[in-house]
């Protein structure tokens, strides 16, 4: 096996390669063997995770290298790296909050006064965008492990008013939903309608791009309606389902959908929506359709510190389990590094809600068994089961607007730096 697919089995990775002579590029969901003793999250130095120094002191400033320029990337941002549950990198750079609007005739941002700007720190709360979609997902598992739904079954079978305004959606099943091969299209804009069934019935209504199982398209439409059959099956609002199957067991003290007021001032603001009538965002959901439902929907509207992030991750790693709490079964959590798409292309890679050896953000982290996710707002975390790495990179990046940089470089700066501590630690033994 290529070394860098065994990188971090000496230091005792949560997860090892069992099978030491299969190819790199073979490597799999079975060859991932959850460590019998889990993992908690702990400060230490690098030497003590088997990782150099002189890479990991290089992380942050190769990540901040994004926020200069006409169009930054970000004007903040918070990374934290740890491998085999040691936290070797916390740190914040740049600006929470630095401006108060955007000016459309001149395209430039509008600064607050200079004393006006906060800076970033390493217990900012942001809005995590699309990597609700891993709660959402998560909350999929933990009900699978209870018996209470079936990847396999049909949405009409929970939700029977799906297909009532398109009988072609009959047959999608909440599995197709959740690995985005259910057919529908990625976006609907629903928030400027009149409420929560009105929404709804837009999304049962909007046709379908292609016949269910037939092709992928990342869609937010699929979590959403996923989010609303988990309500109807439970009978509990999906908010309350990640906090009693989540962000409850897992001491996630800082994470959940609309901040609390007490959070609110640690909140990283986001984009300046005067469309929505909201000016500068701030401690509300970014996300125009989320924010129309309330702020609770499957694919937008969950809050979070880096901390809490990495510990949700860590849970992955563990095979499902943290601290005492066990939020997923080994045999659900081994779905999150499987591939449900693997008859259709690379770039389609899912596991159960996660995405999959993407090197277009994973970078030098990137495995067939790395998973990981990225949000809108600039969000991203990837696990790499191999070195047992978490890594998590949350930024501002819409702040004060989304025209500003879209591409991920900051993000593979990031996942590169720590991705090369770890070889070159490995090199020096």
């Amino acid at each position: 096996m290529n070394r860098r697919y065994l990188l971090g089995v000496s230091a005792g990775a949560s997860l090892a390669v069992a099978s030491r002579t299969a190819a790199a590029s073979a490597v799999g969901p079975e060859d991932v063997v959850f460590r019998s003793t889990p993992r908690r999250l702990r400060y230490g130095a690098s030497f003590l995770a088997d990782m150099d120094v002189e890479q990991v002191e290089l992380i942050t400033g190769d990540t901040a290298a994004y926020m200069t320029g006409p169009a930054p990337s970000m004007p903040g941002f918070v990374v934290l790296a740890a491998r085999d549950g040691i936290v070797v990198k916390h740190e914040a750079a740049g600006h929470r909050v630095r401006y108060a609007g955007w000016d459309d005739k001149h395209g430039e941002p509008i600064e607050l006064l200079r004393e006006q700007w906060e800076p970033m720190t390493v217990d900012t709360v942001f809005d995590l965008a699309s990597l609700s979609k891993l709660f959402t997902a998560t909350v999929t598992g933990a009900m699978i492990d209870t018996g209470e739904i079936d990847l396999a079954a049909r949405v009409v079978d929970y939700l029977p008013e799906f297909d009532s305004m398109d009988p072609e959606k009959t047959p999608i099943t909440l599995g197709q939903l959740l690995s985005h091969t259910s057919g529908m299209i990625a976006f609907n804009h629903v928030y400027d309608l009149a409420d929560n069934r009105a929404r709804m019935d837009a999304i049962f209504a909007e046709p379908l791009r292609r016949a269910p199982g037939t092709g992928y398209e990342y869609s937010d439409l699929n979590l959403i309606v996923l989010g609303k059959t988990l309500e109807r099956v439970s009978g509990k609002g999906l908010d309350r389902l990640v906090a009693d199957l989540v962000t409850g067991p897992l001491d996630m003290r800082d994470t959940g959908y609309n901040p609390p007021p007490q959070l609110r001032s640690r909140c990283a603001a986001t984009e300046y929506q005067p469309w929505t009538g909201r000016g500068m965002i701030r401690g509300q959901v970014h996300d125009e359709n989320a924010w129309s439902f309330g702020g609770v929907a499957g694919h937008a509207g969950v809050f979070s510190t880096a901390w809490d992030l990495a510990v949700f991750g860590q849970m992955i790693l563990n095979g499902g389990r943290y601290g005492g709490a066990r939020v997923l079964s080994e045999t659900t959590t081994r779905l999150v590094f499987t591939n449900q798409n693997a008859d259709l292309d690379p770039s389609a890679a899912r596991g159960l809600g996660w995405q999959l050896d993407q090197s277009w953000y994973m970078d030098e982290l990137s495995s067939p068994v790395t998973v990981g996710h990225t949000g809108f707002t600039g969000t991203s975390i990837v696990l790499n089961p191999v070195t047992s790495i978490v890594s998590v990179l949350l930024a501002n990046r819409v702040h004060p607007t989304r025209d500003w940089g879209t591409d991920s470089a900051y993000r593979r700066a990031a996942n590169r730096r720590i991705a090369r501590a770890v070889c070159r630690a490995d090199e020096i033994r």
